[in-house]
């Protein structure tokens, strides 16, 4: 596997987030759109094999191969660039800004959408011929799902918007390890090992992904399911993109700073520092 120590990997961490902030826009919106269709892709693959086998662990278990792709090709995801981008800001590192960070996110998040969407138009055209069919039994729990994650939120009032919260806090913190997890080796075995367990636990658990949630509703939506662009919005989209961002700030990328490259890099600069101070004669 190569294992790659906590030190090591969490420098990688921080010269992630700082590269990631100084991508152009147009590498950026691609990064962005390409993980966004490939993690939709990824989520009617997995819903189309529970559907078909009558075992939603089945589709769990097979879910993060396109998490794994997007990583493996270098694009990103909005909930990854929650976890790394704050680190080159906190890390003080030149030509990053609350302004570069604030960008980043803007740009990962409309291509994200568009990505998604994408791949919810072409799916939606897929399972009813075209639009002249009903939607076939994919479509239909596709159509469930929204219902269920939109309207069932609204009835239940603000607990169901705290359940909704919490969700999308677990499930960034799930996905920031397993971005994180990535890091902890050199070979494509090794990353794809790493991270396809956090990523079964999210998805398997039901948590609120804001990118796997731009393709589930809107596709709904296509094929005519009973809620509104703006319950999507309101009920799902909005609260899940705040969560995912607080799970990013608050979970594994945090603490390995905290606790590895911060302490690492505090003993570098002493070390540094005695022997600025005592020069080998």
């Amino acid at each position: 596997m190569s294992y790659v120590t906590p030190e090591d990997f969490a420098r990688k961490m921080v010269d992630s987030g700082e590269m990631k902030m100084k991508m152009s826009t147009k590498d950026t919106l691609i990064r962005a759109y390409m993980a966004g269709a490939i993690l939709a892709l990824a989520a009617a693959f997995a819903v189309t094999i529970a559907v078909n086998t009558g075992n939603f662990l089945i589709g769990a278990l097979l879910f993060p191969v396109g998490f794994s792709l997007l990583y493996l090709m270098g694009f990103d995801l909005l909930t990854g660039v929650f976890t790394l981008c704050p680190l080159a800001l906190w890390d003080r590192r030149p030509g990053v800004s609350q302004k570069t960070l604030w960008r980043n996110w803007g740009l990962v998040f409309v291509g994200n959408f568009a990505g998604a969407m994408t791949t919810a138009i072409f799916m939606a055209i897929i399972l009813t011929m075209g639009f002249t069919t009903e939607p076939d039994a994919v479509g239909q729990r596709l159509m469930n799902i929204g219902h269920a994650r939109t309207v069932g939120y609204a009835e239940a009032g603000s607990g169901g918007l705290l359940t909704l919260f919490v969700r999308a806090v677990m499930c960034n913190w799930m996905v920031s390890t397993g971005v994180v997890a990535a890091m902890m080796s050199s070979t494509v075995s090794g990353k794809v090992m790493a991270m396809w367990m956090p990523i079964i636990i999210f998805f398997y658990l039901g948590f609120e992904h804001s990118i796997v949630n731009m393709f589930l509703f809107p596709i709904g939506i296509l094929l005519g399911a009973d809620f509104t662009w703006g319950d999507y919005l309101v009920y799902n989209e909005i609260p899940t993109v705040i969560g995912n961002l607080v799970g990013g700030l608050t979970f594994v990328g945090a603490m390995i700073y905290a606790t590895h490259y911060k302490t690492t890099r505090t003993g570098e600069v002493a070390e540094t520092a005695n022997i600025q101070a005592h020069p080998a004669e």
